[in-house]
């Protein structure tokens, strides 16, 4: 069965940050050929700015369609996604383009509420309970998710890395989101 795994990264996090690094590692082990999308070349100050972010969300779009220009991706019988921050916007954002959003598979990392401006398939989510990017302690995320009956992982009082400061809580955070996300991966 060919199966394919495409990592969609943030701003700042790569696909060699710990999210998107042991997610790929599950996912490879699991017989996905794996696609990472190393875009970038973002403006600066972001965060808070409605027009960046929404300039920054459109060139991850392009880049990401432009790196997966080689592929069929109604070619593959399963469809993993995996997104960080912006690039949960550019992979719902790309599976809604190519018609394949019903049976990809979406794991969103910390995502923006732009993401849920697209359709999504079969979904899970992480997100920070103090992640400024969405409202901090007023995150607005795991209401989003309610509303479409999508499970959401709420990490206390982590930050938009699923960070809390603490070594030994994130480490213990980082196991727990990666067994969710491995048994999200299982058929």
């Amino acid at each position: 069965m060919a199966k394919l795994a495409v990592f969609f990264p943030g701003i700042g996090y790569t696909v060699d940050k710990p999210l998107l690094y042991y997610s790929r590692k599950l996912a490879a082990a699991r017989d996905y050929e794996i696609r990472l999308l190393p875009y970038g070349g973002f403006p600066p100050k972001i965060k808070g700015d409605r027009a960046r972010m929404a300039e920054s969300a459109a060139l991850a779009y392009r880049q990401a369609e432009d790196m997966l220009a080689d592929l069929d991706l109604r070619a593959y019988e399963a469809l993993l996604f995996v997104g960080k921050s912006i690039g949960t916007v550019a992979a719902a954002k790309l599976a809604a383009a190519h018609g394949v959003t019903e049976r990809a598979r979406f794991v969103l990392y910390t995502p923006l509420e732009e993401t849920f401006t697209f359709p999504l398939g079969q979904t899970i989510v992480f997100t920070g309970g103090a992640d400024p990017w969405v409202g901090g302690a007023e995150n607005r995320i795991p209401g989003l998710c309610a509303a479409r009956g999508i499970p959401c992982h709420v990490i206390p009082d982590a930050n938009h890395s699923l960070e809390c400061g603490d070594v030994r809580t994130d480490l213990k955070n980082l196991r727990a989101v990666m067994k969710e996300t491995e048994r999200f991966l299982e058929p």
